[in-house]
């Protein structure tokens, strides 16, 4: 069974992004660091939110970007100290703020597979037992990194089914942990940031060695990016 294919959505909550930046200017801070198109999240959207939550100054690495700002009355400069932290900002993991960014992906195919059977490119994962795995959007070209591969896990529903086998270039493979095909083609999985995945990123970090802040601005810029209240 299989569906269309599609990229990864990035949901950017509003409601998240400006109770972080008031928590910021209430803790004394006045100038947030949007760069790298404000870590993946948006830069114009974002720039716009903290502004209205009272942030002063907008640190950005874009001439024609810190034009557009300053036009609408927004103080956006191009070499500045950013003195509000981006991990609470963006919500990532250890700052104690709300996730600003949920990576969401979809189930495109369902397969059986027996115990003993392997997965994926090199057969690095091999089913212990009968389960169902699912195809789901989502590979290394946006940003879901090969390391990932039988080492982190996705949201499906209320709970954490592991990535296995290795990452693909716009795919990955979850095991349902499952011989029933009780998922729907086209249902929602979540990497990080929501539900039963909310402290996912936590993971990755562990696992790539990368800094929360250079995974999200790579699967934000990948993805489809959506701003939800």
């Amino acid at each position: 069974m299989t569906v269309s294919g599609s990229l990864p959505r990035a949901i950017i909550s509003r409601v998240a992004l400006r109770a972080n930046a008031r928590a910021a200017v209430g803790a004394g801070g006045s100038v947030a660091d949007l760069r790298g198109d404000a870590f993946g999240h948006g830069v114009l959207n974002t720039a716009r939110i903290v502004h209205d939550a009272g942030v002063e100054r907008l640190l950005v690495d874009d001439s024609s970007i810190a034009a557009t700002l300053v036009a609408e009355g927004i103080d956006a400069v191009l070499g500045a100290q950013a003195d509000i932290s981006a991990d609470a900002l963006y919500g990532l993991p250890g700052a104690g703020t709300a996730p600003v960014m949920s990576l969401t992906g979809r189930i495109l195919s369902l397969k059986p597979l027996r115990a003993g059977e392997a997965v994926s490119y090199g057969y690095t994962h091999r089913a212990e037992r009968d389960t169902t795995i699912a195809l789901v959007t989502g590979g290394y070209a946006q940003g879901i990194v090969r390391a990932l591969g039988n080492h982190a896990a996705v949201g499906v529903g209320t709970v954490l089914r592991p990535i296995v086998g290795r990452v693909a270039m716009d795919v990955c493979v979850v095991d349902l942990q499952t011989s029933d095909d009780a998922q729907e083609l086209g249902a929602e999985i979540v990497y990080f940031g929501a539900g039963s995945a909310v402290g996912e990123l936590a993971t990755w970090t562990r696992v790539t060695g990368m800094r929360a802040t250079e995974l999200v601005a790579a699967a934000g810029a990948k993805a489809v990016r959506e701003w939800a209240s």
